[in-house]
């Protein structure tokens, strides 16, 4: 029963991986949903924030204005510091509930976490395998601007903020390198399956 953490800079390949791993059969849990999840019109989490941060980045509907969030903290470490302070506990909780559910129903599953955050939140927990999607942040910036529609200023400031990838792969037990095709990154995400099904 591993639980593994999949983890990668902005535009790194991640999501392949995680889908490519999901085709073979292990439960991904997705850190973004469940930050999205804990953050939905009237939950706790999202009232703490407009505590925090003002009533006016909630919509018409209650639901969280997430650009005007992101515009607020992106750059202001004390911000970025208040808001982490209120999501990540509750994240933690969601997705341990997660895991749980995973291996209650089949304690031989094979449970990827997908976890942007993972060097700067959770990088101290225990995870059987720690698996980080690589790629030069040159090709990273070249991907935000061409399939994401990014401008190369607000694609290279999206990478500086993240960590290191010389302190992502510093945590890594596994190294995934997403510079070549997709076909390239599948087969190695093919590869990886196989040490996992074969690890007792």
């Amino acid at each position: 029963m591993p639980l593994i953490a999949l983890t990668g800079g902005i535009a790194s390949g991640k999501s392949t991986i995680a889908r490519r791993l999901a085709e073979h059969g292990a439960v991904i849990v997705d850190a973004d949903q469940i930050v999205r999840d804990v953050q939905t019109a009237g939950s706790p989490v999202l009232q703490q924030i407009a505590d925090a941060f003002g009533e006016g980045l909630l919509s018409a509907d209650g639901n969280l204005d997430r650009a005007a969030l992101g515009a607020l903290v992106f750059g202001d470490e004390e911000a970025l510091q208040r808001l982490n302070a209120i999501v990540h506990p509750a994240v933690r909780v969601e997705s341990q509930r997660q895991f749980d559910e995973a291996f209650d129903a089949n304690k031989n599953a094979i449970v990827v976490y997908d976890v942007p955050l993972l060097a700067e939140a959770r990088a101290g927990d225990v995870w059987d395998l720690v698996v980080v999607a690589d790629a030069p942040a040159e090709l990273r910036e070249r991907r935000l601007v061409e399939l994401r529609g990014m401008d190369t200023d607000t694609a290279r400031a999206r990478i500086a903020a993240q960590v290191s990838d010389e302190h992502r792969r510093s945590i890594a037990d596994v190294v995934i390198n997403t510079s070549g095709t997709l076909e390239q990154t599948r087969r190695q995400a093919d590869l990886l399956w196989e040490k996992l099904r074969d690890t007792p």
